[in-house]
């Protein structure tokens, strides 16, 4: 059916859990900790439910010839693409490091919108430098470096803003025509906008 349940084990069997986005967010995106380095939120739908996720990077130097890539909850060939995009177009290097990536709370993303997402975890990890508080992102990466839309992007949006998240990083064609309240929107149409974002955003 495409669609997900989430419920909770009480002492009176199972219930609803109302706000499924909860269970995958970080102790500091939920308000009750420090930012940290090398995580991002992707702002993602399972089956028509728009679900926020925490994406987690890790990046050290290797000793290896052959650097680490070890992927919990992700497609491991389109995390190499992603790198390869990020060291090609933006000038980032991660050839001599190992890099881990992890989607928080066992969920597996198969939707490549989440390549945004991603690319910012990546990037807090290499800096080792907290990505911007209350962000989310999402947004497919081609080759080109160009940011490509994402099937119900409104969606994804309203449930940031319901969650209290007030700035977006999303691809231009997915910006709405009308404002969502509180939340700020910035547009990219390539992927070296969206980094120098991440860089730039207090």
């Amino acid at each position: 059916t495409d669609e997900i349940g989430v419920f909770s084990m009480t002492d009176g069997g199972l219930s609803e859990v109302p706000n499924p986005s909860a269970l995958f967010l970080g102790r500091s995106e939920a308000g009750k900790g420090e930012p940290v380095a090398g995580s991002a939120i992707f702002a993602g739908m399972e089956g028509t439910r728009p679900l926020l996720v925490e994406i987690q990077a890790l990046v050290a130097p290797s000793p290896l010839a052959t650097p680490r890539r070890t992927v919990v909850g992700w497609d491991t060939g389109r995390l190499a693409m992603v790198l390869a995009v990020l060291d090609a177009r933006c000038g980032l290097r991660y050839s001599g490091c190992d890099v881990y990536l992890n989607v928080a709370g066992g969920l597996r993303v198969v939707e490549p919108a989440a390549d945004l997402a991603v690319a910012a975890a990546l990037l807090s990890a290499l800096a080792d430098s907290p990505a911007p508080e209350r962000t989310v992102f999402f947004g497919e990466i081609s080759l080109a470096g160009e940011v490509r839309p994402a099937p119900r992007g409104q969606e994804r949006l309203k449930e940031a803003a319901k969650l209290g998240f007030s700035v977006a990083i999303v691809p231009k064609a997915n910006a709405p025509k009308k404002p969502i309240e509180g939340l700020t929107l910035h547009p990219v149409e390539r992927v070296e906008q969206a980094i120098d974002l991440v860089r730039t955003i207090v």
